[in-house]
């Protein structure tokens, strides 16, 4: 059996700790772990935090999408307006809906987030939504956005999987992010700003989407095991098409210790952002996206660095490897796969420069907030070796 790989600084870590421990264990103790209390408490506590009427916790950030869409109706012959630099499950959650993904390409290499210029191009009599991701934690145009929607009729879903506690500029609406579009979705995964394991929420502040959402999460029917077992109710009855998307009391409890230290956290996000950028800036073969002005409003999911053109990225990334610094790639772009490419007639508007310029040239190094500043100084020291040549082996070695 092939050994697990042991990082010495990994690329991200979820911070678990003895209040997450407990809160678990009390879970266990209980009795209880399906959906119950826990996660009503949950939903109500995340509704309060980001200042909307109504949360639904769900298995994952995934299903959150595909219960928006199914909520707004979109269906067969309808078009998504969408990136395609994002995780490919903002894409596959439309095609949930038989709706079909159009794809948008980014404003640039200092803004990976969607060009509206491009969006209202792509516009057409099918588009019907459009799902926008806040790639990073930064807080894509929303004031640009929802003009065009409200001029084309088109309802807006936000993808929050990277900007829990972030906050709208220039211009949009006032709040935090995830409270602008009709509906908004996060994801509780292990390597997200607020962690579960497994986990995600739909927020809305129309009652209605909420409830359709809420029934079609537990497979269409009108009562909870929770429900029935406190005697509210004795039966239910199946009135919609529905899934198995509930989140489980465990996991709640968890989301709740970790949504009570998510202000604290993203505030250190921010601070070893400010930390990386300080010390990347020398470096010319290297540029990092996102202006620093707005790094206040921003939850600081990624901390992505763009190579210079002409630059190896497989032999950079196996420099940091040979470290033991961890790196990724966010995102492959959705429209190179090969399940995409297979449907390349179906799904419109591959054309796509400034993502596919951009999506050669990223690597993302590690943020979380435990990484120490003698472990920010290691990682950019690494990237300072490697464009000097120094061999990886002799530089391990002389720190």
């Amino acid at each position: 059996m092939k050994e697990t790989l042991t990082w010495k600084i990994p690329l991200a870590d979820p911070g678990f700790g003895p209040e997450e421990i407990a809160a678990a264990v009390a879970v266990l103790e209980s009795g209880w772990v399906s959906q119950g209390p826990t996660v009503q408490r949950f939903e109500a506590a995340f509704a309060e935090y980001l200042g909307v009427k109504c949360a639904v916790a769900v298995a994952n950030g995934t299903a959150a999408l595909h219960l928006a869409g199914l909520a707004l109706g979109l269906g067969p012959g309808d078009e998504v307006l969408c990136p395609a630099l994002t995780f490919v499950a903002t894409a596959n959650a439309i095609r949930y809906t038989g709706a079909q993904p159009c794809f948008v390409d980014i404003a640039g290499p200092q803004d990976l987030n969607l060009a509206v210029e491009d969006m209202v191009r792509k516009i057409s009599p099918r588009t019907k939504a459009i799902m926008v991701v806040h790639y990073g934690g930064f807080a894509a145009d929303m004031a640009a956005i929802l003009e065009v929607a409200q001029q084309h009729g088109l309802a807006v879903i936000e993808d929050c999987a990277h900007a829990p506690g972030a906050w709208y500029q220039d211009g949009a609406p006032p709040g935090r992010v995830g409270t602008a579009g009709i509906l908004s979705c996060f994801s509780f995964f292990a390597n997200k700003n607020l962690a579960t394991g497994e986990g995600g929420m739909v927020a809305t502040n129309d009652p209605e989407l909420a409830e359709s959402v809420r029934v079609a999460r537990s497979h269409g029917m009108t009562t909870l095991t929770w429900d029935r077992h406190q005697g509210h109710s004795h039966t239910y009855d199946v009135v919609a098409m529905g899934y198995n998307y509930r989140l489980d009391e465990v996991r709640a409890a968890i989301g709740m210790v970790q949504l009570g230290r998510l202000e604290e956290n993203n505030a250190r996000r921010r601070e070893l952002t400010r930390l990386y950028r300080a010390r990347l800036t020398e470096l010319s073969q290297v540029e990092v996206p996102f202006l620093a002005e707005n790094l206040d409003a921003c939850a600081c999911h990624l901390l992505p660095i763009l190579l210079s053109k002409g630059e190896d990225r497989s032999d950079f990334m196996t420099f940091l490897r040979e470290r033991g610094i961890q790196t990724s790639i966010h995102y492959p772009p959705i429209h190179h796969f090969s399940y995409y490419r297979r449907l390349q007639d179906n799904v419109v508007n591959y054309q796509l420069p400034q993502t596919e310029a951009v999506a050669a040239r990223e690597v993302t190094l590690p943020l979380f907030p435990s990484l120490t500043a003698e472990q920010v100084a290691q990682v950019t020291a690494t990237v300072q070796d490697y464009f000097k040549g120094i061999p990886a082996a002799y530089a391990y070695q002389s720190r």
